[in-house]
């Protein structure tokens, strides 16, 4: 066992991980932070990502002793305090952009992440960026529709 220990939503953490023990697994099991989904073990879903150290990670393709000191950010970070919702949340909400749910957690830091970059993504940007998460609910147009809108643009999208 190893000692491990991270700053998860400006909250120093700490605890015993396997060597092999994946973020997402840390984050999930010994902290409570179920938020962070897991949907393929493989990196094909988006499911999991997370913010290491302000970088979009899929959690389940780093083991939880390489963010060993590391600052981390999880979907249940991005929320304020009272409740209210992060702009990139509250547009997910505003425009459909979930459906059962279960990838809008990836969507969301993945979203965080793109506007971090690119702050005024055009619709083609928004869809290659995404390429990582997979959301088997959708056709994605309310997901894009939601980061356009998050971005403060126009939610106007063409139709494939």
């Amino acid at each position: 066992m190893t000692e491990v220990s991270m700053t998860v939503n400006g909250v120093s953490v700490g605890g015993s991980v396997e060597g092999r023990t994946l973020l997402s697994s840390f984050l999930r099991e010994q902290l409570g932070l179920t938020g962070t989904h897991v949907g393929c073990d493989t990196s094909q879903c988006g499911a999991c990502v997370v913010h290491v150290n302000g970088d979009a990670v899929k959690s389940c393709t780093i083991l939880a002793v390489e963010a060993n000191g590391a600052e981390v950010a999880t979907i249940e970070g991005q929320a304020a305090e009272d409740g209210t919702l992060s702009v990139v949340q509250q547009a997910f909400q505003d425009h459909h952009g979930l459906q059962c749910g279960f990838c809008t957690p990836g969507m969301v830091m993945s979203t965080l992440a793109l506007l971090k970059d690119n702050p005024k993504p055009s619709e083609a940007e928004v869809r290659k960026y995404l390429e990582g998460n997979i959301c088997r609910c959708t056709g994605y147009h309310n997901i894009v529709r939601a980061i356009m809108a998050a971005s403060g643009q126009d939610v106007a999208i063409a139709a494939e």
